[in-house]
Order: structure tokens, then sequence, then C-alpha cells
């Protein structure tokens, strides 16, 4: 036996069951061949012994009996993988042997594979358990910038109350004040934060579109006669968030406040009720009220969103909050466009402090972004702001108020030129970085003129350093 493997496997020898024992706990050993009739026990039962302690070894067995009964007893107690008959013939005894070492070895690799996959699965799990964490947390409530003491603490507050609520929620304000954020906001940070949130703007959109887009269609009502799965089905356990409520026709009112009441709608073709247990955020740009006095609106789908209303102020209201969004806009338009711009200086934020920013958030991105564009060094200054925000002075109440004071303030004509020509001096010099001479040649005035009207008005550059004084002239 011995001559017929050992060109190609390390044989170890044992007369006994108890030195086989021995030699397994000294040796790693693969395969396990014995012989049925052994002098202190049967090979069966030494091969089960050997099962109960070192499994992973193949077991085969030589014996002289051909019983079936008898083979298939010993397979179950002792697990052997192959009998052998004798006489046994060396080319017949290697290659079972052969077979034997290669079901060990694919059985180590199976083992190896599965514990990768267990290793590799939950390494995954926890990798996306992080991923959705984080997804979460840099969805949240932390992403709506504000200052401390900020008018957007009070919404905030409110949406993180109605956030753990599954309740409809009414989100007021105008347009461009962040109501989208808020609402991705609270979805994230509701029991339904690992189900889908979707977004649609209804405003500008005619109704017909705006029913395909929300219920959907069934077959053969669009072209290509394929359906068309709504966001009312998409959105199901999800939130789903509708900017523009207040522009939603009659057809498409009745269909949410279906929705709302018994959580079902009917796609678009069809007759069948479709059920969605979907959360509702909604957002308005007008007085839903009002819209609801006109006949304009449902009262009925107004007062099912109403319980949850929050109203969330304009940037005109949040002049602390400039600074932060615009340093953080900065970061990020700078970031994406690929321009090293690191910050906005002092005087060029109190300008931007003094905006009403009627376009809200969406103004104040792309004044900064326009600001970027033009940079020429690696912080903003006051000249790159457009010309309606630099015509009103630091302290002032607005810079869009400049043209309606000048017309309505007390005074005669004289005064009230006198307040735009101020202004227009200040917004000249900020924009030439409050160079005279560039100034006085834009105005038509000679730089004795310009320094007269200054002294007079008792306009100043704000402080700056020694460096840009310097350059003043």
């Amino acid at each position: 036996m011995r001559m017929a493997l050992e060109d190609e496997f390390e044989v170890l020898t044992a007369s006994s069951g108890p030195e086989a024992a021995q030699l397994m706990e000294s040796e790693w050993v693969q395969v396990v061949l014995c012989d049925q009739r052994m002098p202190d026990q049967t090979g069966v039962a030494f091969l089960a012994e050997l099962r109960a302690r070192w499994p992973e070894t193949v077991r085969m067995i030589i014996t002289g009996y051909t019983d079936t009964s008898a083979m298939i007893e010993a397979i179950n107690a002792a697990g052997i993988h192959q009998f052998l008959t004798k006489p046994w013939h060396p080319e017949q005894l290697l290659v079972a042997v052969r077979n034997a070492a290669r079901l060990f070895a694919l059985a180590r690799e199976n083992e190896r594979l599965a514990l990768e996959m267990r290793v590799l699965t939950s390494t995954a799990e926890s990798r996306v358990e992080k991923r959705r964490r984080a997804l979460r947390e840099g969805m949240g409530f932390e992403t709506v910038l504000r200052a401390p003491h900020s008018p957007m603490n009070v919404a905030i507050g409110a949406a993180r109350q109605f956030a753990s609520f599954d309740l409809p929620v009414l989100l007021t304000g105008e347009p461009g004040t962040g109501k989208a954020q808020i609402a991705r906001a609270m979805h994230f940070g509701s029991l339904r934060s690992d189900k889908p949130f979707f977004e649609l703007n209804l405003a500008g959109l005619p109704e017909e579109l705006c029913a395909i887009e929300l219920m959907g269609t069934k077959r053969g009502v669009l072209p290509g006669g394929v359906a068309r799965i709504g966001l009312f089905q998409k959105a199901d356990r999800g939130t789903l968030y509708l900017a523009g409520i207040e522009t939603a026709g009659p057809g498409l009112q009745l269909a949410l406040l279906r929705v709302l009441t018994e959580g079902s709608f009917s796609p678009i073709g069809g007759q069948e009720s479709t059920g969605t247990s979907l959360r509702l955020i909604c957002g308005a740009a007008a007085d839903l009220r009002q819209r609801v006095a006109e006949g304009a609106f449902r009262s009925d789908l107004y007062f099912a969103l109403a319980g949850g209303e929050i109203a969330v102020p304009p940037l005109r209201a949040r002049r602390g909050d400039v600074a932060i969004l615009s340093q953080a806009m900065l970061a990020e338009l700078s970031a994406q466009h690929g321009k090293p711009v690191h910050g906005i200086d002092e005087t060029a934020l109190q300008f931007l402090e003094n905006h009403d920013w009627p376009g809200n958030m969406r103004e104040l991105r792309n004044e900064i972004t326009r600001m970027l564009v033009f940079a020429q060094d690696p912080v903003l200054g006051a000249d790159l702001i457009s010309r309606h925000i630099l015509q009103a002075p630091p302290g002032d109440e607005g810079a869009d108020r400049t043209a309606e004071a000048a017309l309505t303030a007390d005074g005669t004509l004289k005064d009230r030129v006198e307040l735009m020509e101020m202004r227009i001096l200040r917004e000249t010099l900020t924009r030439h970085r409050w160079n005279k001479s560039r100034a006085a040649a834009e105005l038509g005035l000679s730089r004795v003129g310009l320094r007269a009207k200054l002294d007079r008005y008792g306009i100043a550059p704000p402080a700056r350093s020694a460096s840009e004084t310097q350059k003043e002239d």
C-alpha cells in the first residue's frame, strides 16, 4: 500500500486504532484508510470515533465484505467516503486516494469561501448601514444652515416634532426659502428614512402631465403602449414632497385628498384602486386659506394638510444667516467649478446681509456664483457684487428699496436726488475698490469734484489694510 501511494502522497502508518489516534493528534491528516479487521476494534468503529474528533478528514475502508446493508450502516455510522473491496489493485487504490485528497481540498476551499462570504456579507452590511446612516445624517436637519438665534429655528423645531409623526405636513413660504430641504430632512428624520424620498414641483406643469407623473398610467394610454408607474406607487411606504401645491387643479386636488383619506388611487386608464401608504409633504408659495376663500382650492384638502402647517421664513427675515449660507455656498461652488476661492470679505458680507433677497436662496446662490466667476483673488470682495445690491450702504434696511426709498422719502426733490446720488457714488466706488480715479472717470467727474461730493455726504471707505489704502488713488 505504501509503495502504491508514496510517490504522490506522504504516507503515515499505524498498527492499531490508538496508535492512529496519536498520529492524528500530531499530524495534519487529510485521508484515513483503514482495514475493517483491526486487532482491537473494527474499522467502522474506529472511523466513527475519528469522525467525532476530526470530522474534516476523508474516511475510506478496505473490507472483504460486500453486504450492501452493512455498507449502508457503516456509511451512516462513520461517514465513510468509499469502500475498497479486497483484493484491491494498486492503480485502483491510487485513483481512490487521489479522489479523496481532491475531495478534502474542495471541502476546505468551500469552507474558506463560505467564511469569506460571511465576512464579506457582514462587512458589506456594515458598510451599507454606515452609508445609510451617513446619508440620513447628511440629509438631516443639520444640513439646514442657520445662525444660533435664526428665525429658521422655529420652523426647524416644528419640523423635528412633526418628523416622527406619520402625518401630512404643509410647508408655506416664498419660493426659494428651502422648503424642499426641510421636507427631505423630515423624511430622513422619520421612521421612513430607509424608504425612498421623491419630490415633484407642480408649478408650471399642465394638470394632465402632473396626473401622469403622480398616478401613472395603464398599458395603452401613452404612446408606445407601455404602462407607467407613478410617484404615488413609487413612494409607497416612503415620502412624497409636492412643491407648488397651490397650482394643483381640481382633479389633482381630488386625487390627493383620496390618497390622504383612503390611501388609494386609480392609475389613468384604469378603474381598479391601487393602495399606497406614502407620507405626503406639500409646499405652498401662496396663502392657501386665501385660495380656499376664493374657491380655487378645496377646503377639505387644505384642512387635511393644515394640521401640520409650518411657516418657513424668507431670507430677508434671516439676515443673520446670510454670512453662513454665503460661505457654505461658496465652498460648494468653488469645489464644483474647480476655482480655489476661500472666503468672502467682511464688507462684501455686509452688503449681502443688507439685501432683501426677493428670490431668497436661489438669488443668493446665483449672486455667489456670479462673484466666483469674476473673482481674481482668493477672497471675494464687495467690488464683485451686482450694482443693485451695492447701491445700499452697509447699515441700510435693504438694497432693493433704494429707488423706492428715494421716491417715497420725505423732503424736497433735491433731498431725494441727493439720496440717489449718495448711493450711486457708494456703489461705483465699491465696484472700483475705492479707486477714485476710475470712479470719477466713470461718473464723468473730476477727482476734485468726486472728493467734494464724498466730503459733502460723509462717504468714507471701509477699514482696510495699509497696502490696500495705498492702491486707493
